[in-house]
């Protein structure tokens, strides 16, 4: 108990040290002196208000270099909105469908984009495709970071290029030849 004691005491006087300190009968009195001042509430306002204007301001967003991993996160937000609302709404259309009358089964899809022209197909295929191939790598990027690889800025960033470029091949691929 006593060694915990002398320990405190120690560490006390270490943290102290920035302090005025006095010794008065065998104790150290430590003080801070700080200017305080009674003010009315009207006073304490303006000083408030003119420290404000003293802070610095943080950096705004428009001062900083664009980076991969600024882009890749804005897009694997979006991405992943877009393809989970685009399910939401068509799982919702598919249940909806029998009341309203609509003719959502596979036959019926199948003979509606068999009769899209070309351009629409490729269209509507690149749509889904590049948001799914996106999300899907950008996913296994993350999910390596969770196991604690791959975190140095430099292989951020090459994973980054790599997912993108992973994407617009995979994507191309689906769209054109598949």
């Amino acid at each position: 108990m006593a060694s915990q004691r002398i320990f405190q005491l120690g560490l006390r006087r270490t943290a102290a040290s920035g302090f005025t300190r006095t010794q008065t009968a065998g104790r150290i009195v430590q003080r801070r002196f700080a200017a305080t001042q009674n003010v009315n509430q009207e006073t304490g306002q303006e000083i408030l208000a003119n420290q404000r204007l003293k802070r610095p301001v943080s950096p705004h967003l428009a001062i900083y270099r664009p980076q991969i991993t600024w882009y890749a996160s804005s897009l694997n937000r979006i991405t992943g909105i877009l393809l989970s609302g685009g399910l939401y709404l068509f799982g919702i259309a598919y249940l909806a469908a029998p009341t309203l009358g609509w003719h959502l089964e596979t036959p019926s899809m199948v003979a509606a984009v068999a009769s899209w022209p070309v351009f629409a197909k490729i269209s509507a295929k690149a749509l889904v495709a590049f948001p799914f191939f996106f999300h899907s790598v950008n996913g296994l990027r993350h999910l390596t970071w969770d196991l604690g690889l791959g975190l140095k800025n430099q292989t951020v960033i090459r994973t980054g290029w790599t997912a993108v470029g992973f994407t617009v091949v995979s994507a191309l691929y689906y769209t054109f030849l598949v």
